[in-house]
Formats: C-alpha cells, sequence, structure tokens
C-alpha cells in the first residue's frame, strides 16, 4: 500500500460524465478494500461543470424554485443524485473537487473527514485574504454568517467517499436564485470574484485547493 494518490488536473466536463468517472474509481476501489488488495489511496477529480443543478438523495424538490422547462430553455440540466445535502448548482467558473479516498486508511471519521474538506477551503481563501468560516448548524464554508461560497456534499460507503465540494470562483450567481441552495432559506450565495471585486484563475485557485489538502490530509501525490 502507498500514501500517494492520484490527481486529475482541472477540465471543465459534463456533471454526468464526471459523476460516472468518480463512480467507476468509487466501485473500483471499494472492491479492493473488500479483497484486501488496495493500490493506493484514492483520487482527486479537479472539475469544472456547464450549468446543472444536483439533488441529493434526501433533498426536497421543493427547493426548486423554477420549472424544468425553465431550466430546459436555459440549458441548465438536473440530476438526482446519491450524494448527501440537498439541492446544489454547479457552473462555469467554479471549482469542483471530488476526492475519492479510503478513511480508514487516513484513521478519520466522516465528521472529521467533513470538517478537514472544511479546513481546506479556509486556507484555501486564506491566500487571497478572505476570512472564511464555519457557521453552526449549517455545512459548506461561510463568508460571515449569510453568505455561503462554498458546498459540501459527500457520501461514503465502507469507510470510502466520493462527491466533495464546489467552490464558487467566478460562478454566475444568478441561477442560485432559482433555487433554496443546499436548503437552506435566507441565506445568500457568493464567490471570490464578487467578494474580491476581481475574477480570479480557476487553475491558481485549483493548486492553492491542492496544496492545503495535501498539507491538511498529510498526504503526498
Amino acid at each position: 500500500m502507498t500514501d500517494s494518490l492520484c490527481v486529475y488536473p482541472l477540465k471543465t466536463i459534463e456533471y454526468k460524465e464526471a459523476w460516472q468517472r468518480q463512480a467507476s474509481l468509487f466501485e473500483a476501489m471499494l472492491s479492493q478494500k473488500i479483497q484486501g488488495k488496495q493500490a493506493s489511496l484514492g483520487h482527486l477529480l479537479f472539475c469544472e461543470h456547464p450549468p446543472v443543478f444536483t439533488l441529493g438523495k434526501n433533498g426536497k424538490k421543493e427547493n426548486l424554485l423554477v420549472s424544468e422547462d425553465l431550466l430546459g430553455k436555459e440549458g441548465i440540466q438536473l440530476f438526482q443524485t446519491d450524494r448527501g445535502g440537498d439541492i446544489t448548482y454547479h457552473g462555469y467558473g467554479q471549482l469542483v473537487l471530488y476526492p475519492i479516498l479510503d478513511l480508514d486508511h487516513l484513521k478519520i471519521g466522516l465528521r472529521e473527514y467533513v470538517y478537514l474538506l472544511e479546513e481546506v477551503i479556509i486556507r484555501s481563501l486564506a491566500e487571497m485574504d478572505m476570512l472564511a468560516q464555519r457557521i453552526k448548524g449549517a455545512s459548506g464554508i461561510w463568508i460571515g454568517e449569510q453568505k455561503k461560497i462554498c458546498a459540501i456534499g459527500i457520501r461514503a460507503s465502507k469507510g470510502i467517499t466520493m462527491h466533495g465540494l464546489a467552490l464558487n470562483v467566478n460562478t454566475y450567481l444568478a441561477h442560485f436564485a432559482y433555487i433554496t441552495a443546499c436548503g437552506l432559506e435566507g441565506k445568500q450565495t457568493t464567490s471570490i470574484q464578487k467578494e474580491k471585486a476581481q475574477a480570479y484563475s480557476l487553475s491558481e485557485i485549483s493548486e492553492w485547493v491542492l496544496r492545503h489538502f495535501l498539507e491538511v490530509f498529510g498526504l503526498d501525490t
């Protein structure tokens, strides 16, 4: 067994294709683990998706505030997924990270895993002198108490994870008005671009996220 993991560089990819890719890696790792043949720690997939809404397995369809006909006219897809959490949006200018990891090998539980994912984003945003935080009773990472900048939704089976996080970098925020994001009423959604009044390179942000991911989880590529 090795402590290295495979990192897939940032790529713009349809949500369905990314879901199938990570599901394939997830199933392979799960099978290897069951057979005692685990070959590596796991995989990190960095993605950007065309506009799509995804609904978690326990999500409420009424948190989609517009008709599916309107989504079709605007070229926005809708997927029911097997991750935790409610409804969220992915689109151009958003950095998505899917870690497929073995938590047993890392010797951490699911709650600590989510905490560490949040820590990765807090440290990455600090690179831009942005003060980000967790807030009680709500997942993800926030700017202040009201503005969500990063959503987190995962699935785990036998200690193997899939799905992950979505950080709004230069994201088109108007599409968030079509949903009650993550099922949380009265909250706003923001982006790095909105908070800093300038656009940032997704490639540069992905490098920061990767560096802090490796630091926080104590890993090597």
